[in-house]
């Protein structure tokens, strides 16, 4: 296949993906999809409707031809030059639905033969989305290889899971090209003086997923003396949250292990605020620390590198980071751990 060939039949899969999700549920046309969806929301419980629809809803926004051509543009013309058929191992999380599409997309722009190993978390919504993608260009079908096995005899690996399972990565694939990816999550620097949108950006930017995504913020800085109730206001669009079984579950488990163990929290109702450290939290559980000024708090993140996917602040606290309301919408350039995937997958291996 020319690569003009495979933009357009990502570029269409995108344009079904966004017909689909502009429709009301019973006027949904792609039936597969549908029962995919049907079946993830059983599979695994933080994929309600709402959560699939939002990943859909990106990708369909995001597959568009005119977006793909000018990601790709500064990798031509390595890109798209003929070469040797190469198999890609790409080890998939569950987290959140799709999230392994992405390295799904790279292997296959970069002519790549792809070997997925589907996590159990997210094992129908894949399969669904590439047989709509051999439907539009039949060539797909011997480059894609889907499975719940180990993955034999890859030339290059693609691997994301948490902080333990990358060390079996490490030691299981180590021999081969690779990127392995390890637990990261996302931080937002407030100054008091965000509008009420930007407030609300934030809500989205804690809550969508539930936070189990990694560009999810689970950590805010604050300015000392920072007053939460336009906060507070603002998070509350999300309260509906209250009411899933196991979110509302982890609330209560972490609620009275802060009662117990005398920690301070701030009770936001569908949420606890503890004042910590670390960066990463579960679900329900929002950290915060205070911060003096904006110059030091650049050296304290740039030393969390490792651990941060993106930083949340507007442009005028510190230049360069993503806008609040922005971290589920990332450009497709916004490479997971910041490592180029499609830079890695066009260098020759030895």
């Amino acid at each position: 296949m020319t690569l003009e060939e495979r933009i357009s039949s990502f570029s269409v899969l995108g344009e079904q993906l966004r017909i689909f999700a502009g429709q009301p549920d019973q006027l949904h046309t792609e039936s597969r999809l549908q029962t995919a969806i049907n079946a993830a929301e059983k599979e695994n419980p933080w994929f309600t409707r709402n959560v699939i629809m939002h990943a859909i809803r990106y990708w369909g926004n995001s597959l568009h031809k005119p977006g793909l051509n000018e990601w790709l543009e500064p990798y031509q013309p390595a890109i798209g030059d003929e070469r040797p058929l190469r198999r890609v191992g790409v080890v998939m999380a569950g987290n959140i639905p799709m999230v392994g599409f992405h390295d799904l997309l790279c292997v296959l722009l970069t002519g790549n033969h792809l070997v997925a190993r589907l996590s159990s978390q997210d094992a129908s919504l894949i399969p669904v989305v590439t047989e709509m993608l051999v439907d539009l260009e039949s060539s797909w079908r011997n480059r894609i290889e889907l499975t719940t096995a180990e993955i034999e005899q890859p030339e290059a690996i693609l691997a994301t899971g948490s902080n333990n399972t990358s060390r079996y990565f490490g030691y299981y694939f180590g021999k081969y090209p690779h990127i392995i990816r390890k637990n990261r999550t996302g931080v937002a620097v407030l100054d008091g003086r965000e509008s009420e949108e930007e407030l609300r950006g934030i809500a989205s930017d804690i809550f969508t997923y539930f936070g189990l995504g990694c560009r999810n913020v689970s950590k805010l800085y604050l300015p000392q003396g920072y007053d939460f109730g336009p906060l507070h206001t603002a998070l509350s669009v999300c309260q509906d949250h209250f009411h899933h079984p196991k979110y509302r579950n982890n609330l209560d488990y972490y609620k009275s292990i802060y009662l117990v163990n005398r920690t301070r929290f701030i009770d936001g109702g569908f949420y606890l605020m503890v004042e910590n450290e670390q960066l990463a939290t579960p679900v329900s559980v929002i950290h915060y620390e205070y911060y003096r000024d904006p110059s030091s708090l650049v050296s304290l993140l740039n030393g969390q590198r490792d651990q941060i996917q993106c930083v949340v602040a507007r442009n005028e606290i510190i230049p360069g980071t993503v806008a609040p309301g922005e971290t589920q919408q990332p450009a497709l350039s916004d490479y997971p751990d910041g490592v180029d995937t499609l830079a890695f997958l066009l260098k020759k291996f030895d």
